[in-house]
């Protein structure tokens, strides 16, 4: 690609690195923290409202439910970071959960991981940006108006920041991350200090509304139903925990290490910005509820339809640092801004994981190469269109989207711990050494346990979450596992059938003749040029071979070839509908059939064309015969070409481009290099 043509791409996506250069994109703790951990963090802003939203079926009185929803939520965030600490020192590759499902349970329970993995990874961009946009658009109109468009702007623009690759995208969304980290635990800490050392009183803004019940007096199995409805909402908050351990080489050595340090972090943070929010929602008396216009009352009549129900971190902010407040403001623009850089989060892991899966062949080979940034540049433009199109289809309407959550990741949660369980069985069976030993089965016992809780929480997804829209990720996960598998077998056949024989076979028998065919339509410099390398290819036999299409011209090329006297035979085929691709295919066929061990060599003459829209002017004929030829074993095909003026400007004009050099790009060589003055000699 010429200079001129190379500039759009490097002011979007900046200079190429070289291949030596990768140890610099390495991240340290610091930036690998929002890197891979901004989706569980940013979910404290919706996961505490899920819980609540839920809840309010049930009306006021359900909300006293809430701590102890936390509480496992709590329990759940633990026992998975515990056990992904035991994923990322066994299997430090970066395969994650795929990798110790395929490991350990078999190919098959290991791209059931990976489906659901890429599933989750779409729809983490999806709901990240369509939950951020709807933030935003509670005060811009214009974003909520448009919605659609401004999701997919957003998409456009964090392709474009990952495209630069994974260290720049990370210290670029750092700074958001940890100022909306510090902006939740100084409302969490002064709330406190507020309620329990004041003694003021907090009001949430709807404080004093009142909740109509959906369904009164629920007890029994419809009241558990709703509490395990409720718990499964909150497990978004656990959402992304898994891209660490996909991400492990990315980070700077030692790499386990670094990586269990921030998973550790990570969890710590999510679930005490969790529990804050969820206590001063309770404090504050927070009110919230699935169908606002019709079940919040205020003053005993319905808010009605304009009615905006803002999401529980804002009221809590207002209800904690007061309205308009300045603390109020920053912590709302970095809950909205770490809501479109939570999708960052899908951005590292599943170009990771699709280079991972390209390289096992279960998806193409493109994924698996490095772009101009060192970033996995395919896997991020695949991840950003299958985004786009899931925004597209549900309108950015993060609560149709929502339902689809959580699915995946817990499955491949489940199977995950369950390929740990079988790794410490196996390495238990061969170790020897006590201290060995013991650290196993500490870890077998977290894994397991693990295995269990994730796997009980799994089936209370599926059971209340599967008719809200939890079936369309299962739908999205069977077709990845079918798409990937239809990848694989054909990898496969194909290595099978061109994998070099280990005796003789046709393959190395040289073939007894070799019958070349010039193809032509007239006589010029072109076909002059093909006949010549022709006669150099010092075949067996060499015709030039022509189709009857227009017979004066046909006639007129009969006595044009006889005057010039070329020494070599013209074949003329008849093609009464005027065809020219099916008859010189047949008479190729043909040709192999009389001789089945001579190869054919079809030549044939090409324009080289310095524009597009020449291209599309010549060269026809010669691009259909070719691909029709590919398929036609033991014919080979050459391409003569024939370079026109404007192929000569065009190079030209290329080099000129590259010899020119933008202002400033050439510096002056140091001062004792430059030719010095000559000096005249004192008289």
């Amino acid at each position: 690609m010429s200079k001129l043509t190379d500039v759009p791409k490097r002011i979007l996506i900046g200079r190429a690195l070289r291949s030596d250069r990768l140890g610099e994109t390495l991240l340290p703790k610091r930036i690998a923290l929002p890197v891979f951990a901004s989706d569980p963090l940013s979910s404290v802003a919706y996961a505490p409202g899920e819980v609540l939203l839920v809840l309010s079926i049930a009306g006021v009185s359900a909300y006293h439910f809430s701590p102890w929803i936390a509480v496992a939520v709590v329990v759940l965030m633990f026992t998975v970071v515990a056990s992904y600490r035991q994923n990322v020192h066994a299997y430090p590759s970066g395969g994650g959960d795929y990798e110790v499902a395929n490991t350990n349970l078999g190919p098959k329970s290991g791209l059931t991981v990976a489906s659901a993995l890429l599933v989750d990874y779409v729809l983490t961009v999806a709901v990240s940006i369509s939950s951020g946009i709807e933030n935003l658009g509670s005060a811009i109109p214009f974003v909520i108006e448009n919605k659609v468009l401004c999701a997919i702007g957003v998409i456009v623009l964090l392709t474009l920041m990952n495209l630069r690759g994974v260290r720049e995208s990370g210290a670029l969304f750092a700074i958001p991350t940890y100022v909306f980290v510090v902006g939740v635990f100084a409302m969490i800490a002064w709330g406190a200090f507020r309620g329990l050392v004041l003694g003021d009183t907090m009001k949430a803004p709807t404080a004093d509304f009142h909740i109509e019940a959906e369904q009164q007096g629920l007890a029994g199995f419809a009241l558990v139903f709703l509490l395990l409805r409720a718990f499964s909402s909150g497990c978004a908050a656990l959402t992304g925990v898994e891209a660490i351990s996909n991400g492990v080489p990315a980070f700077r050595k030692p790499k386990s290490k670094n990586a269990g340090t921030t998973l550790a972090m990570m969890g710590l943070l999510a679930v005490t910005m969790f529990c804050g929010i969820i206590g001063l929602a309770m404090a504050s008396n927070v009110r919230m509820a699935e169908h606002p216009a019709t079940d919040l009352l205020e003053n005993g009549v319905a808010v009605g339809a304009d009615y905006v129900q803002n999401p529980v971190i804002s009221q809590v902010a207002e209800a904690v640092f007061g309205d308009g407040s300045f603390m109020f403001v920053v912590l709302a623009a970095a809950t909205a801004l770490v809501l479109f850089l939570a999708a960052n989060t899908a951005y590292n892991g599943f170009p990771l994981l699709g280079s991972i899966l390209a390289q096992d062949r279960y998806l193409p080979r493109q994924l698996h190469t490095r772009g101009d940034r060192l970033a996995f540049s395919n896997g991020i433009v695949l991840l950003a269109g299958a985004a786009g199109l899931l925004v597209w289809f549900y309108g950015a309407d993060s609560t149709r989207l929502i339902q689809l959550y959580i699915v995946g990741v817990f499955v491949s949660f489940t199977l995950s711990q369950t390929g740990m369980v079988r790794h410490w069985n196996r390495h238990l069976a061969t170790e020897r050494d006590q201290a060995a030993r013991r650290r196993m089965y500490r870890s077998r016992a977290i894994n397991t346990f693990g295995a269990f809780f994730t796997g009980l929480v799994l089936i209370v997804v599926l059971v209340t979450k599967f008719t809200h829209g939890a079936w369309v990720a299962l739908l999205g996960m069977v077709i990845f596992y079918a798409i990937m598998s239809a990848i694989r077998k054909h990898y496969d056949r194909v290595a099978e059938e061109i994998a070099a024989p280990e005796g003789p076979s046709d393959d190395v028998v040289r073939p007894s003749r070799v019958h070349s065919v010039v193809l032509i339509s007239k006589i010029h410099r072109p076909t002059l040029r093909a006949l010549a390398y022709a006669k150099l290819m010092r075949s067996h036999t060499l015709e030039a071979l022509s189709v009857n299409v227009d017979p004066a011209e046909t006639k007129a090329l009969r006595e044009e070839w006889e005057r010039r006297g070329i020494d070599v035979p013209l074949k003329v085929l008849d093609s009464p509908y005027r065809e020219i691709t099916r008859p010189v295919i047949e008479y190729v066929k043909n040709l192999r059939k009389e001789s089945p061990r001579d190869a054919v060599s079809v030549i044939i003459p090409e324009y080289v064309v310095g524009h597009w829209y020449e291209q599309l002017l010549h060269n026809q004929s010669a691009l259909r015969l070719k691909g029709r030829l590919l398929f036609t074993p033991g014919v080979m095909v050459t391409s003569v070409p024939y370079q026109l003026e404007s192929s000569e400007v065009a190079k030209r004009r290329a080099r000129k481009q590259q010899e020119w050099n933008a202002p400033g790009a050439v510096r002056r060589g140091p001062a004792e290099e430059r030719p010095k003055e000559p000096t005249t000699p004192k008289g």
